[in-house]
């Protein structure tokens, strides 16, 4: 496992600043205890009137081999590319209608703030875990058959550590390049909206 805490210029908690969204995975499975564990700890996300609209569609490669590779299928050739070894796929969805069918505007929101919280409760059992934007949602959605009234978000692939050493060679090296963020005076208004000088 690549050890990449991020350079922040203030010190965070370890389990924010060690989390990273590595591409070397291990072929090796996942236990089902370790996956109940992400989804508990998302399922405790904050959301909107408690609505809690996030679903999610979990793949487990080593439980339904053929479920997993529909889904497999739907991600983008490239994310295709070094996804061989995962061994886990979840996808996240946002119910965007509140109980009462009223629209939900914070529905995606609410979902990825119970998808960070199934990350890092990922990276705190050792796990290897990344969300992708790079998925087919209209294949999605039709090869599961998902209600219109819920949106595709991402889906977040899971495994053990890998060698980085194993991902093609412009892959290997974004894994180990150093980590980066913009600056807090580009990200952050106190008191007012200002554009950045």
């Amino acid at each position: 496992m690549t050890h990449r805490p991020a350079p922040t210029d203030v010190a965070i908690h370890p389990l924010i600043a060690q989390r990273w969204s590595p591409r070397a995975y291990a072929d090796r499975p996942v236990g089902r205890a370790q996956v109940i564990a992400m989804l508990e700890a998302a399922r405790w996300a904050p959301s909107a009137f408690n609505a809690q609209p996030w679903r999610f569609v979990v793949f487990e490669k080593a439980g339904d081999a053929a479920a997993f590779e529909r889904a497999f299928g739907t991600l983008i050739p490239f994310n295709q590319s070094w996804n061989g070894n995962a061994q886990v796929l979840i996808a996240v969805l946002a119910d965007t209608l509140t109980p009462k069918g009223a629209p939900n505007p914070g529905a995606s929101y609410d979902a990825g703030a119970a998808a960070m919280a199934l990350l890092l409760q990922a990276h705190a059992q050792g796990l290897a875990a990344h969300a992708m934007s790079g998925l087919d949602a209209a294949a999605f959605r039709k090869t599961f058959a998902i209600p219109a009234r819920y949106d595709v978000l991402s889906m977040i692939s899971v495994a053990h550590h890998g060698d980085a050493q194993a991902l093609p060679a412009a892959l290997a090296e974004r894994e180990q390049a150093p980590r980066a963020r913009l600056p807090l005076h580009q990200i952050v208004h106190f008191g007012a909206w200002r554009e950045p000088v």
